[in-house]
């Protein structure tokens, strides 16, 4: 009987796994990933590199792992997103063309596939959504998501990570006529749109949180920071955050999905635009500032949350940024210093990992609320073009991508 049990949750286990999602910046887009047992402290060179695959395409999205495949989306020919399925020997498994790219400023793919019982989400950078077959990398369907739903893409392209919830897959349209549309991930159909509350859309992917029991999706426009019901489409709250653009760069850029924690919702979009935390009324249909902080205005890196402190890097101008923490109780700055280059940070298993935009240092760090403490670096060689793709890391390994080249390491502690 103890062995009829045990298989049994073992199958439970393994169906529940096989049915994660598997998406940009982890779970709930957080930056926080849920690696155990990783190294401490590096070798002077950096961890092992485990495989480097060259030619995946130009791009700053980041690679997602599942199923034991490796997708990214990348730009292989002109004008054209493609998506590439790796195993862990580094072998294409297939490529498939999913959109037109965007050929303004900026071409580099940008979307990161949202996965789910082996099918990929990804949109183009001009608007085109996709379901697409992990297994085959067959196109299930294709909506051109902007283009029917009149979307207003803002000055640097496409730049969403689809967003799963229930079964419906989510997008963000902007534009005079929506915001937000639903559409069945099954087939592509619509199941509702929001109205629109006026501007284009964000860089920034959205979020869904569970508030109090209820869920609620956090979209940004180039003017508000939206919370919509996921059922309808109805929207709950909205505020302003254009107001604040006060700078003559960025005017409209929300460049960070938000990170929501107990009751309490932070937005920073670099540009000199505060960083804002909002508190959110018990039933979710209001919302009132807390405080704002001038000095974690992360640009396109992300934040993470760690024992009560905010990490990130911030805005001085395009090309330069320092590292800073804030505590979420308060929104005092703890610390702001200068390392390298402003970038992206993720967490996992209670260390920070830092990725420098400019010129590829990277560095493993214990948080504090003291100082930036450092403890181990090595720099990327390999690749072209800025360092904007964020780290992230699966089964104990780190992928850095840049450009047109992905980068695995080993950074498991050994058993």
């Amino acid at each position: 009987m103890k062995k009829i049990i045990t298989i049994f949750f073992i199958l439970i286990s393994t169906t529940l796994f096989s049915q994660n999602i598997v998406e940009f910046r982890g779970e709930n887009r957080s930056g926080i990933y849920n690696e155990t047992s990783l190294l401490k402290q590096w070798p002077e060179n950096g961890p092992e590199l485990f495989l480097k695959i060259e030619g995946v395409g130009k791009g700053f999205s980041q690679p997602v792992f599942a199923d034991g495949e490796i997708f990214i989306s990348g730009i292989k020919e002109d004008t054209v997103d493609i998506l590439s399925a790796y195993n862990l020997k580094g072998e294409m498994l297939w490529e498939t063309p999913y959109g037109r790219s965007w050929t303004n400023t900026y071409i580099d793919s940008r979307s990161t596939p949202t996965f789910e019982k082996e099918k990929l989400f990804v949109v183009s950078g001009t608007g085109q959504l996709n379901c697409i077959d992990s297994k085959s990398g067959k196109i299930i369907w294709q909506v051109n998501a902007s283009k029917d739903f009149d979307g207003e893409i803002f000055k640097h392209g496409d730049a969403e990570s689809p967003l799963i919830v229930g079964n419906s897959v989510l997008y963000t349209t902007g534009g005079k006529q929506n915001t937000l549309i639903a559409l069945d991930k099954n087939n592509g159909s619509l199941l509702w749109k929001t109205k629109s509350l006026g501007g284009g859309k964000s860089y920034a992917s959205p979020i869904l949180i569970h508030h109090n029991r209820k869920d609620f999706i956090i979209a940004q426009t180039s003017e508000n920071i939206i919370s919509i019901q996921p059922g309808t489409g109805e929207i709950m709250w909205s505020y302003n955050l254009i107001q604040y653009h006060l700078n003559k760069s960025g005017v409209g850029a929300q460049t960070n999905p938000p990170i929501y924690y107990k009751n309490e919702l932070f937005a920073t979009s670099g540009y000199n635009h505060p960083g804002i935390k909002f508190l959110l009324s018990n039933d979710g249909k209001s919302a009132e500032v807390v405080w704002m902080n001038d000095t974690i205005d992360t640009h396109i890196g992300g934040v993470v949350l760690v024992d009560g402190n905010l990490y990130g890097s911030n805005w001085q101008n395009n090309s330069k940024g320092k590292w800073t923490s804030v505590n979420w109780e308060t929104g005092r700055t703890n610390w702001e210093t200068q390392w390298e280059n402003k970038g992206s940070i993720i967490s996992a298993d209670d260390l920070l990992y830092l990725y420098e935009e400019k010129r590829g240092n990277i560095a493993l760090v214990e948080p504090s609320i003291d100082s930036l403490e450092i403890i181990s670096t090595f720099k990327i060689d390999v690749g072209r073009g800025p360092h904007w793709a964020h780290p992230s890391i699966y089964d104990g390994k780190l992928f850095i991508r840049h450009g047109d080249v992905l980068m695995i390491y080993n950074i498991k502690k050994d058993s």
